[in-house]
């Protein structure tokens, strides 16, 4: 994620592939839904948080790691116990660690939930509301929730430039967040013309897409990471 005043990278965003000795790369899209019904989303989550936040100790001080969880996850584990020994036994930082939850969690409602975000908070961890505007989207998660960000479905982004109606839209939304003090991410911009319309009220805080990069492994983030943001949207030029 590029943050629109500094022009740095902020956040990295850590995502899971299956690299399968036949079909390649398989896109999580496909497994983590078997993963979540079969259960075992629970000891992906842990592998992929621990060596998330493993990378990040390594990375430059002031990035942070962005880690998806799933609703599963907080139903038949112990999230709170779980981030709180991953710190430990990689050294990183709370505020280095951002836990990204969906609608599909808040939808729940339920005291159990908003005592476990409250706690993760507490720690000093970071929390995104991931997709915004898909599904049974409500307001009421902006202001209701522990929140720190939330992140706007890339669907908004896909017509901005071609829709008049999709762009004022997603300056609403966008100023809205804004105005109750959340960092306000846009998901999938992928050209230069699409950053120009979602940054021209001046309340997007950061951005994320194929304008910076696709996913890329570790190794390649890190010199993705030594260059400067000019230098990044200079390639979508």
């Amino acid at each position: 994620m590029l943050n629109l005043k500094s022009l740095t990278i902020t956040t990295c965003e850590a995502l899971v592939r299956w690299p399968h000795p036949v079909r390649g790369m398989i896109s999580p899209a496909d497994f983590i839904p078997v993963a979540e019904e079969t259960g075992l989303v629970i000891e992906l989550g842990r592998q992929v948080m621990r060596k998330a936040a493993q990378a990040c100790v390594a990375w430059p001080d002031k990035v942070r790691v962005s880690v998806n969880l799933s609703s599963v996850q907080f139903e038949r584990d112990d999230v709170v116990a779980l981030v709180a020994e991953t710190l430990r036994a990689t050294g990183l930082e709370p505020d280095r660690l951002e836990l990204e939850i969906t609608e599909t969690l808040l939808l729940k409602d339920s005291a159990a939930v908003l005592d476990s975000l409250n706690r993760l908070r507490a720690m000093g961890v970071r929390l995104a509301l991931d997709d915004f505007g898909t599904g049974y989207s409500s307001l009421s998660y902006l202001h209701k929730f522990p929140l720190d960000k939330v992140k706007i479905d890339r669907s908004f982004v896909r017509s901005v430039t071609t829709d008049r109606k999709a762009a004022k839209l997603l300056r609403g939304v966008t100023r809205l967040g804004s105005e109750l003090g959340l960092s306000v991410v846009v998901e999938g911009v992928e050209t230069l013309e699409q950053l120009k319309l979602i940054d021209a009220p001046g309340v997007v805080s950061e951005v994320q897409g194929f304008i910076l990069s696709p996913a890329i492994p570790d190794e390649q983030l890190r010199a993705l990471m030594s260059r400067s943001g000019k230098d990044l949207l200079a390639r979508a030029a």
